[in-house]
C-alpha cells in the first residue's frame, strides 16, 4: 500500500509574499496540490508551481461553502492518497485558523502533519504601520480575540478582563461586531476616547487604515470603504501612528478640535 503523504500547514503570512518564512516558501514550491483559503494574497499564490492542483476552500462571511468537516475530509483523502499536501492559511495557521482542529483531525487519521508558523496578521499590521503591539510605558502588554463567533453565535468574550488600557487589544475578524465589541469595553470601563486603527489588507498594496476613538469607531467603520480582512488595534499604542499613508483617514483630533464628551455606540 502506498504510504500516507505529509500535510503541511503553512501560515502564508498576511499577505505580502516578501514576509512568507523560507521554509514556507520552499514547500510551497515543492507541493504536489495545494489547500488554500480564501485570504491567501494572489501573489502567493503565484508561487504554486505549474500544474500542481489548487483546491481552495475559503470562508467568507455568511457564505462557508466549505464546511470545516469537508475541508478535514479533503485534506484526510489528498493525504492518503499519497500525495504532498500544504494546507495553506492566511496569517499563522495556529491564530484564528483552526489549524490545531486540522491537525487533530490528520493526526486521528494517522497522517503526518507537519506545521509551519507563518507572520500574523497583528505583526503584519504593526510593521506596516509603525504601531508597536507592546511599548514602554503605553502597553505592557497584548491580547489577540475574535470578534466573530461560530454559527454567528453572541460574543461572550470577557469584557471586564479585556478592559485594560494597559493592554493592547487586537481584534480579528470584528468588522461586523465592532460597534458591540466597543460598547461592551465601555462598559466594562474601557477609556472612551481610547485611539482605535483599523487596518484593511495590511501589508499589501490595496492596505487602507483607519484611525478614531473606541467610542467612535462603530460610526466610523460604518462609512469607511473597505474590501479584504480588517483588523482593530485597540490602545494607546495606536498614537505612535503620526503620519498619514495614502488611502489613511486621520483621527478627528489632528483635522480639528476633539470633543471631551463620550459618544453613544
Amino acid at each position: 500500500m502506498k504510504p500516507f503523504g505529509t500535510v503541511h500547514l503553512v501560515g502564508a503570512g498576511p499577505g505580502d509574499p516578501d514576509l512568507l518564512t523560507l521554509r514556507a516558501a520552499r514547500l510551497i514550491g515543492q507541493a504536489e496540490v495545494v489547500v488554500h483559503d480564501r485570504l491567501v494574497s494572489r501573489e502567493i499564490l503565484d508561487l504554486v508551481g505549474p500544474g500542481v492542483r489548487m483546491v481552495p476552500v475559503g470562508k467568507a462571511p455568511g457564505a462557508h461553502s466549505v464546511t470545516q468537516d469537508r475541508i478535514n475530509d479533503i485534506l484526510v483523502a489528498l493525504a492518503q492518497s499519497g500525495l504532498m499536501v500544504v494546507r495553506l492559511k492566511g496569517g499563522d495557521p495556529l491564530i484564528f485558523g483552526r489549524g490545531s482542529e486540522e491537525a487533530a483531525v490528520l493526526r486521528a487519521a494517522g497522517v503526518p502533519v507537519q506545521i509551519v508558523p507563518g507572520i500574523t496578521a497583528a505583526q503584519g499590521t504593526a510593521a506596516a504601520t509603525g504601531v508597536p503591539l507592546t511599548h514602554r510605558g503605553l502597553a505592557t502588554g497584548v491580547r489577540y480575540v475574535t470578534g466573530h463567533c461560530q454559527r454567528n453565535a453572541p460574543l461572550d468574550l470577557d469584557w471586564h478582563g479585556l478592559a485594560d488600557p494597559k493592554t493592547t487589544l487586537v481584534v480579528y475578524m470584528g468588522v461586523a461586531h465592532i460597534a458591540e465589541i466597543a460598547r461592551s469595553l465601555i462598559c466594562a470601563g474601557m477609556p472612551f476616547d481610547l485611539p482605535v486603527m483599523a487596518v484593511a489588507n495590511a501589508t499589501t498594496p490595496t492596505e487602507r487604515r483607519l484611525v478614531t476613538r473606541l467610542d467612535r469607531v462603530g460610526l466610523e467603520i460604518q462609512r469607511w470603504p473597505k474590501n479584504g480582512p480588517v483588523l482593530f488595534v485597540i490602545g494607546h499604542v495606536v498614537s505612535l501612528l503620526e503620519v498619514a499613508a495614502p488611502g489613511e483617514m486621520l483621527p478627528e483630533s489632528l483635522v480639528r478640535p476633539a470633543t471631551t464628551e463620550p459618544v453613544h455606540v
